[in-house]
């Protein structure tokens, strides 16, 4: 899920729908001239691009207005706010829907409060980069130097400011407590940051895997070198010099701003949910309203100045919004907190984000000193990302250009095959209990025939695959976008492929790791003891009707039906963990400590089942060795070999850790 993150347009299985949505890509080839017998034709000109309107207050009411009404109703969302702002003004703003769809309140964008989700890391790193002015921090420094606790050692190399705000930390995907169901269970940033600290899988600086744990520990960072505490801190040297009285990061809300909180839903036409509650606050816990997000948009388009206020140097802004981290110079690249995007052949930062039921984006074009926000407040039916929608017709309206290209290319049918296979995001668990969910949910990449690849969650608008051509060595661009795709080996030889958003990376999946081996040998792991239990009673109806006692020793017969209720002991397992986590996955909210003594239960229940798996093991060997039918046999090593199945299962899914940790 992009809890409180970037989003990627594709369809979701929920965990990853909450962590990311997928994105588009494009190809160009160019028709050179054919040489004829008797002359030569020269290629046609290109033709011009029409002018763009100018970017006024009435056309920009047409545009929205045209858009966001029907898509709203046809996506089931109850409200939306959308700002627009130019050379130091803001030229377009407007609530559309409802704020409160049972009481009818409109959505007003001076007073409206949504939740931007980790939008509200530029908030964060916007404070981080303050501190850095005043040479209390360090972008390059170990943050151990500044922590009352300690990043535990790892590859040699320190965490520092620049690997968190460039998302290139290393560390692995954790959930437990991130959001909360309930605000009386919060705890102090410093308490939450030791007790969910999580492993690092990538060297700093190599794979970009984004972390809402790191950039919590960000906002740590300023409370330990400011002496305020975090929200205090953003409101004094932020909110306040801006004007932003509808904005605070506090939790619960202020009484003032309780009245003008935006209800959140996940279908318009669902009841209202409850305020979210973000433990990890410095990520994504923020509220604000339109008209206040404008004005921090035009501060960073003004390089940190708006009106008189200043709350960065010029050239502590530009160095924020710069080029820091990209896996190759023709692909997007992290900035500080922001992340590069390239439309039309323009260069915009930006940031997305999203909570369980509110998504936001928030988009700067820095050469035409224009920033665009639109924030919703229902998750909707989830049949097209309106974010995205709106985005790229915003551009292609009042932006239109030439998408970057590439020199005449032909594409290799080998690269495609190269870079085929099953992919793991970067942004993932490695070393607890959501591993499962990381290896049923796997991405594929496929090779087609002419070349180009295709991959099963990346879809368009229209719902179908996108497909990418190659348009240089292992560079591939979506034939109908302006995405691309980057590929190289990593140095353990694994292909890793870096994405249009620069937060995010994909690493071929080890031969345990793909999804078909990991579903197959599920299917086999339940299937095989399932039917074996199903079978027992028939086939004992059918002996008694054909008068066929089995010709077993009471030694024999003991073990076997032992090894049956192995079967049944292995299947209330597996549905134990199925429940688990399809309930816990159910709301973002439900991975907090609660959950807890139902994991150690889970692990306990596991780790009697793989023991238990000796009896079935036992017995297939005592009927290999004895005077059984062959069918009998056969079924007995099925099941000896479907426990070693879920022994290896519980291995490879860290179902044996007996961790706290998720």
């Amino acid at each position: 899920m992009e809890i409180g993150g970037v989003t990627m347009r594709f369809v979701p299985d929920e965990f990853s729908r909450k962590f990311f949505h997928g994105i588009p890509l494009l190809a160009a080839f160019l028709l050179l001239g054919l040489a004829l017998t008797a002359s030569s034709l020269a290629a046609p000109p290109q033709a011009a691009l029409p002018a763009a309107p100018e970017m006024t207050a009435a056309d920009l009411d047409a545009f929205f207005d045209g858009f966001f009404p029907m898509q709203l109703q046809r996506e089931d969302i109850a409200g939306a706010v959308v700002v627009v702002v130019k050379d130091g003004k803001t030229i377009f703003s407007r609530g559309y829907g409802f704020s409160d769809r049972e009481g009818k309140k409109p959505v007003s964008p001076e007073e409206t409060l949504f939740r931007p989700g980790s939008v509200s890391k530029l908030f964060t790193c916007t404070a981080v980069m303050q501190l850095v002015e005043q040479g209390k921090l360090d972008l390059d420094r170990d943050v151990n130097d500044y922590l009352d606790f300690k990043i535990r050692p790892k590859f040699g190399q320190p965490v520092t400011l620049r690997r968190i705000m460039t998302h290139t930390t290393g560390f692995e995907e954790v959930l437990r407590d991130l959001f909360i169901s309930d605000a009386r269970d919060l705890k102090p940033l410093r308490e939450y940051l030791i007790a969910n600290q999580p492993e690092r899988i990538f060297a700093p600086g190599t794979v970009p895997a984004y972390s809402n744990y790191a950039m919590a520990l960000a906002g740590y960072l300023v409370e330990r070198v400011s002496g305020e505490k975090f929200e205090t801190y953003v409101a004094n040297h932020i909110y306040k010099p801006l004007g932003m009285a509808h904005s605070t990061f506090e939790q619960p809300l202020p009484p003032a701003l309780i009245p003008l909180m935006s209800k959140g839903y996940g279908r318009a036409s669902d009841p209202p949910k409850a305020f979210e509650v973000v433990q990890a606050a410095p990520a994504g816990s923020m509220a604000v309203s339109g008209a206040d997000m404008a004005r921090f948009m035009i501060a960073h388009l003004q390089d940190g100045k708006f009106g008189d206020a200043r709350i960065l140097k010029p050239e502590t802004a530009r160095l924020m919004h710069a080029r820091d981290f990209a896996p190759d110079p023709r692909m997007p690249a992290m900035a500080l907190a922001f992340f590069e995007e390239t439309r039309n052949g323009r260069t915009m930062i930006g940031h997305g984000g999203d909570t369980e039921y509110f998504h936001s984006h928030m988009h700067l074009i820095p050469g035409a000193n224009t920033g665009l926000f639109i924030s919703l407040n229902s998750a909707g039916a989830g049949e097209a990302d309106l974010r995205s929608m709106l985005w790229e017709k915003f551009t292609d309206r009042y932006f239109p250009g030439q998408a970057s290209s590439e020199p005449p290319f032909t594409a290799s049918a080998e690269d495609a095959v190269q870079v085929a296979g099953s992919y793991l995001f970067s942004r993932r668990a490695d070393s607890t209990l959501l591993r499962p969910m990381v290896l049923l949910g796997s991405i594929s990449i496929a090779a087609q025939p002419d070349g180009s690849i295709t991959m099963d969650v990346f879809k368009g608008f229209n719902g179908k695959p996108r497909r990418f051509r190659e348009i240089a060595p292992l560079l591939f661009q979506d034939v109908d976008g302006q995405d691309r795709l980057f590929f190289r080996p990593n140095s353990a030889g694994r292909m890793t492929g870096f994405l249009f958003f620069a937060a995010f990376a994909l690493e071929k999946a080890a031969w345990y790791e793909t999804k078909s081996l990991n579903l197959a040998l599920l299917l086999f792991v339940v299937g095989i003891p399932l039917s074996a239990l199903l079978f027992w009673p028939i086939a004992g109806l059918l002996r008694r009707h054909y008068q066929r006692p089995l010709t077993l020793s009471p030694n024999e017969l003991r073990l076997r039906r032992w090894t049956r209720l192995v079967c049944a002991f292995l299947l209330l397992t597996m549905t134990y963990w199925t429940v688990l986590l399809s309930r816990a996955a159910g709301a973002i909210g439900n991975f907090n400590s609660h959950l807890i003594p139902w994991l150690y239960l889970g692990e306990s229940l596991a780790l009697l089942a793989a023991l238990s798996s000796l009896v079935a093991l036992w017995n297939a060997r005592r009927a290999l060795a004895g005077s059984r039918s062959w069918w009998s046999k056969i079924q007995e090593v099925l099941i000896a070999v479907a426990c070693l199945g879920f022994v290896w299962m519980g291995c490879v899914w860290r179902l044996f850790h007996f961790s706290a940790k998720f």
